[in-house]
């Protein structure tokens, strides 16, 4: 988003010479409150902070500006400010060790002069290796102001809170260039093997792929998957989940009902054979119930994966762009908060790691509120290895693994249910 936002004003951000910022904290000189309050407003919510001016700066402040200014941070330097009390006020926050950049805004007055004041910026900023970006409010009597900046590399703007988003999104591309790069996963695959289950499965017509093939071909690609076996009547089932070891979770499986869940298909935490053989009549009862004319391929019997924090992960193929990936979270959070994100793959260990902190519900996989903190790096590469996966096989048009459960630091994460849409190619 950050580089994305940057490209959208190019035109005045380009002209920056490379000056980035080396923190969030802005100050704001202004002669206008309504406007320095609007671009407050943004600041904060664009990831900035204002800057919290030092008592050298206040008592320069003072100094140069009326008893009626406002030397707090945003500055108010009042309506009738000429060139020489922007500049004054200017030079005094921008020198401040607490500022990482500036951020000046200019409403036409009758006294105002844009041009000079323009020029008076321009000298500051040739002296400083802060970012200063502008706002000048109207249009012909600031123009002249506004071409002079823009001959000399200053950003400017014509409303406030542009140029606050603006300064947000320099931060970022700050932040961007100056990012950790860690070194490659080394990962193991079994292209082959997996190549072979896809073929195997196209021949047969199978291109809407559930959970028990679709698992086999996660494996391949050194997913933890739970041990999974379909089952045909209740004492199978039963038998099935005594010799894998209980507790078990039996799901419906069907072409026709793809949310498991809403059609009454799943039974979780079963913990006795009596428990399995009921659960099965259930599920098949539920889903005759469900679907008119339903068509009930078995029950899947699998081991019941150990608690942890539900997250999906995703991808489509698309014809010009190819694989989208998608991160967020997952279970029914997917629908209800749609806090997903996506990627073109291929992706790497860095990108990944930016991807998963970048949804709203991070802080739940990173130890919210005594939570235990979640296996990240396993997390991270699990989605390159999906990258991986959808990058070597074309055929993979589509693939959803939700959800992945994830479990505490150091414990790993497991598929606990996946569908893939496969085409011959």
């Amino acid at each position: 988003f950050a580089t994305a936002f940057a490209y959208k004003y190019e035109s005045a951000l380009g002209k920056l010479r490379r000056k980035v910022p080396h923190g969030n904290r802005v100050a704001i000189v202004t002669n206008a409150g309504g406007p320095g309050i609007v671009a407050t407003d943004v600041t904060v919510s664009s990831g900035l902070q204002l800057s919290q001016l030092s008592q050298d700066t206040l008592e320069t402040l003072a100094s140069h500006l009326p008893s009626a200014a406002n030397i707090n941070n945003p500055v108010d330097i009042i309506g009738d400010a000429a060139q020489d009390r922007y500049e004054n006020a200017l030079s005094a926050v921008i020198r401040d060790e607490n500022v990482d950049g500036a951020l000046v805004i200019l409403t036409p007055q009758s006294m105002t002069n844009a041009l000079a004041t323009a020029q008076a910026i321009v000298r500051i900023a040739s002296r400083s290796h802060k970012p200063i970006l502008c706002c000048f409010m109207g249009i012909i009597d600031v123009s002249a102001g506004v071409k002079y900046l823009q001959g000399h590399g200053i950003p400017v703007f014509k409303f406030p809170e542009n140029a606050a988003k603006a300064f947000g999104a320099l931060y970022r591309y700050a932040k961007w260039l100056n990012r950790q790069v860690l070194a490659p996963f080394q990962l193991k695959h079994d292209k082959n093997r997996a190549a072979e289950l896809i073929q195997e499965l196209i021949d047969k017509g199978r291109t809407h792929v559930g959970e028990l093939e679709g698992l086999e071909l996660l494996k391949c690609y050194g997913f933890n998957t739970l041990e999974t076996q379909l089952t045909s009547n209740a004492p199978a089932a039963a038998d099935a989940a005594q010799e894998m070891g209980f507790p078990v979770v039996l799901k419906i499986v069907s072409p026709q009902i793809i949310h498991k869940s809403d059609a009454g298909g799943v039974k979780v935490d079963l913990k006795t054979r009596k428990a399995v053989e009921k659960a099965f009549e259930t599920i098949v009862t539920n889903a005759k119930s469900y679907h008119d004319d339903v068509e009930i391929s078995g029950v899947l019997v699998q081991k019941l994966a150990p608690r942890g924090e539900e997250v999906i992960l995703g991808m489509n193929r698309y014809p010009v762009f190819g694989p989208l990936i998608m991160f967020g979270l997952g279970g029914i959070f997917v629908e209800l908060f749609a806090d997903v994100v996506f990627r073109l793959a291929p992706v790497n260990r860095n990108s990944v790691r930016r991807m998963i902190r970048q949804i709203k519900g991070f802080k739940l996989l990173d130890g919210f509120r005594g939570r235990p903190r979640t296996d990240l790096e396993e997390i991270e590469k699990s989605l390159v290895r999906l990258s991986d996966m959808v990058t070597s096989h074309p055929e993979i048009q589509e693939l959803d693994i939700n959800p992945l459960i994830t479990h505490e630091k150091g414990r790993g994460v497991t598929v606990a249910d996946c569908r893939l849409v496969l085409k011959k190619v």
